[in-house]
């Protein structure tokens, strides 16, 4: 999946910078090493041939496995990183992987960053600085933006179809929900947002009723919006504006 790097400051384009990027990147190959399902010597791998118990894995199988089950719970099943007893985590991993990774940027002293990978990204900003801004792309018109956030210190992500296929299923039911068309979640946390977007995916028409509790905009399969802000998360320095989904909306 494509990943790319946004620095301004003090060590943007320096040495510093290059050594992080390259922890960055060790991180996530460390991910990949642990959790592929595309890889025969992943731990996931061998815990779905039965060669391994998740006691003999890195402690970070153990932690992902239960924001998965948790999730699992919260929806009531239609989040499972597990189906027909065959173990993919991959619902969790991407958020949670890359939120490990962005560490690296947070020992450059004087550096906003904003690090992104399949599209979900995480952004630092220092208290001098302005914002980030981060387009939300249409499901029904890549080329075009529907709303632009803005982001101090925090997370965005997104789950759809457009970009990948049926690759998203309700686990209850095996099926490709039909209602949504794109999901994005703001959050203080990336490993969260990505949960929470991909588990209202899933969710369906459940997943409006799922979003009242969260910050984010919903594009539905007949191009209409929604957009969703919870005023209790004061630890999220993003909103999506209520005035926004209706820019977006004319913007179209």
């Amino acid at each position: 999946m494509p990943i790319s790097l946004a620095l301004r400051g003090r060590h943007a384009g320096d040495d510093r910078a290059t050594e992080a990027w390259a922890n960055a990147l060790d991180v996530l190959r460390d991910a990949d090493r642990i959790f592929s399902t595309y890889r025969p010597d992943s731990y996931v791998s061998r815990l779905n041939r039965g060669e391994l118990a998740v006691a003999d894995c890195p402690p970070e199988v153990a932690e992902v496995l239960a924001l998965g089950e948790q999730a699992r719970v919260e929806t009531g099943g239609a989040f499972d990183v597990r189906r027909n007893g065959v173990l993919d985590p991959s619902g969790v991993v991407k958020g949670w992987a890359v939120e490990r990774a962005a560490h690296a940027f947070d020992r450059l002293p004087g550096t906003d960053y904003c690090l992104s990978a399949g599209g979900d990204l995480t952004c630092r900003s220092g208290p001098h600085s302005i914002g980030w801004r981060i387009g939300i792309e249409d499901p029904h018109a890549p080329e075009k933006v529907v709303a632009m956030v803005p982001i101090r210190n925090g997370a965005i992500a997104t789950s759809g179809l457009h970009r990948r296929g049926d690759h998203i299923t309700d686990a209850r039911t095996g099926t490709t929900p039909a209602l949504l068309a794109s999901v994005t979640v703001v959050h203080q946390s990336l490993t969260q947002a990505d949960i929470d977007a991909t588990a209202a995916f899933a969710l369906g028409a459940d997943g409006l009723e799922w979003m009242r509790s969260r910050t984010g905009l919903v594009v539905l399969a007949d191009g209409t919006r929604q957009v969703f802000g919870d005023s209790t998360r004061s630890t999220t320095s993003a909103t999506i504006p209520r005035g926004m989904g209706r820019w977006a909306t004319k913007c179209r």
